[in-house]
């Protein structure tokens, strides 16, 4: 027996399950034996990866271009997204698309947007990974600062899913993927504007989900908390127990992430510590900022300096990358 929806199966057949989509999907056995298939199509989708120009965001544009996706890019720097446009090409053997488009300017968005319609198609996967840090206590933190981070963190996504979204629910299936934050669950010292994007994105996740159960069951979402990642985005932060905290490879992320996709996991968190953090809000407030104290969260960014080899990169106070750490 086997439940269509869109292009996810559910399958509970004996042998390896394809799709009409093309490729063929790997199954996975659940406790009794049976075959569980209830996976997101990746070859031969558009998938939209904002942010793309380095970071998080080439590395899944690599990973979903060598599966076989129509990989398109948008970040604000023109050469590396050439750059990676043209590494897609050679990787994956066929045309690859790239647009600048600042995902904090609403009608930027919207414009890219119908660029891609009419030059690649309705977009199947929207990836929203651009991100910018101030990594600054917020007395320190300038107006301008602030409403950048929010811009780009938090309200960008909903101008992509506005933008893109509608066409997933007529199809009856899509992803979306909000790449947020362990920042997302849990307050640190020098990331308040960066910490409260982070939740509204996780809140916002979360919230589209429900929708989509009722609206379009076969469009699906992911959320990604991970702890900090060696993009550079994060260029000076610390850990005080790396076998508990890592600070993790931005290749071994990526995978997760594609894997997470692919198997529709509504979220991914990472290290697995992470986990631990909403069953401990059941602690009292004092108890929960010692453990807090303990494990060096709000000492992890005390000498972070973010990305040095061009001015303001990856920072709300100059022309960030956008990249999500």
């Amino acid at each position: 027996m086997t439940l269509r929806l869109g292009r996810t199966l559910i399958c509970g057949s004996p042998s390896p399950c394809e799709v009409t989509h093309g490729g063929t999907l790997q199954a996975e056995l659940d406790g009794r034996g049976r075959q569980r298939c209830a996976l997101t199509q990746i070859a031969g989708s558009n998938v939209v990866i904002t942010g793309g120009a380095s970071g998080i965001g080439r590395q899944l544009a690599l990973k979903t271009a060598a599966l076989g996706a129509r990989v398109v890019l948008w970040d604000i720097d023109e050469e590396r997204l050439a750059s990676v446009r043209d590494e897609l090409q050679q990787v994956a053997g066929r045309p690859a698309h790239a647009y600048r488009c600042d995902v904090s300017d609403r009608q930027s968005v919207y414009t890219a947007a119908e660029r891609v319609k009419s030059d690649v198609g309705a977009v199947s996967v929207l990836v929203n990974n651009a991100g910018v840090v101030s990594g600054k206590p917020l007395l320190e933190c300038t107006d301008a600062q602030i409403e950048r981070t929010i811009a780009v963190n938090t309200l960008a996504h909903f101008w992509t899913c506005k933008a893109f979204l509608p066409d997933m629910i007529r199809a009856g299936t899509g992803h979306v993927v909000t790449i947020a934050s362990a920042a997302g669950v849990v307050g640190v010292a020098r990331m308040t504007d960066y910490c409260a994007s982070k939740w509204a994105a996780v809140g916002f996740d979360e919230a589209l989900r429900m929708e989509l159960r009722r609206l379009a069951p076969g469009v699906k979402t992911t959320v990604v908390c991970p702890y900090f990642i060696d993009t550079g985005m994060f260029r000076g932060v610390a850990t005080r127990f790396p076998s508990l905290l890592p600070i993790l490879k931005e290749e071994a992320v990526a995978e997760r992430i594609v894997r997470a996709i692919a198997r529709n996991r509504p979220r991914v968190m990472m290290p697995p510590l992470v986990f631990f953090v909403p069953p401990l809000r059941v602690l009292p407030v004092r108890v929960f900022d010692a453990v807090a104290d303990f494990l060096g969260i709000n000492r992890s960014m005390d000498e972070f300096v973010g990305r040095l080899e061009r001015s303001g990169e990856g920072r709300p106070d100059g022309p960030p990358a956008e990249e999500k750490p």
